[in-house]
């Protein structure tokens, strides 16, 4: 670990995130499963995707997470991947929670890595911190029609 510059462009970063996900899509594990008519245990592999994570595709890349951020993350050139990367994690931890794919016990710790909260908000308050209230659109006005008069 610690390589510096391992990748020279936004084009190869792509490239290497994408070999990363497919490398977390098409993970096995092996299964032991007991065959209650032999007595004995069928040893199966299949495939276990697991979560993709930034700290694990530094790792991919043969860099620890710091490393990454301090090379990659102040390159101009290199904003939109890491940008994606992010967001791609985040879209894959959810679909993975909504599938029952994660328990769902551990939502509020993985959920909270990207700025989801397991608390209740009771107290929202508009602009001038007074209660919050809308204004919907009465029947026949559409909402595009309100824009253009402001």
């Amino acid at each position: 670990m610690g390589q510096r510059g391992l990748i020279k462009g936004p084009k190869q970063m792509l490239d290497m995130w994408e070999k990363y996900k497919e490398r977390c899509d098409n993970r096995s594990i092996v299964v032991f499963d007991h065959n209650k008519k032999t007595g004995d245990y069928d040893v199966n592999e299949v495939i276990h995707p697991v979560t993709y994570t930034i700290k694990g595709f530094a790792v991919f890349l043969g860099m620890t997470e710091q490393n990454f951020y301090s090379t990659y993350s102040k390159n101009p050139k290199f904003e939109y991947v890491i940008a994606r990367v992010r967001e791609e994690c985040e879209v894959d931890t959810r679909e993975k929670f909504e599938l029952g794919m994660i328990n769902p016990k551990l939502a509020g710790l993985w959920m909270s890595k990207y700025g989801y909260s397991t608390r209740e908000v009771n107290n929202i308050t508009g602009a001038d911190n007074g209660p919050l209230e809308f204004a919907w659109p009465q029947e026949g006005h559409e909402i595009a029609e309100r824009d253009e008069e402001t």
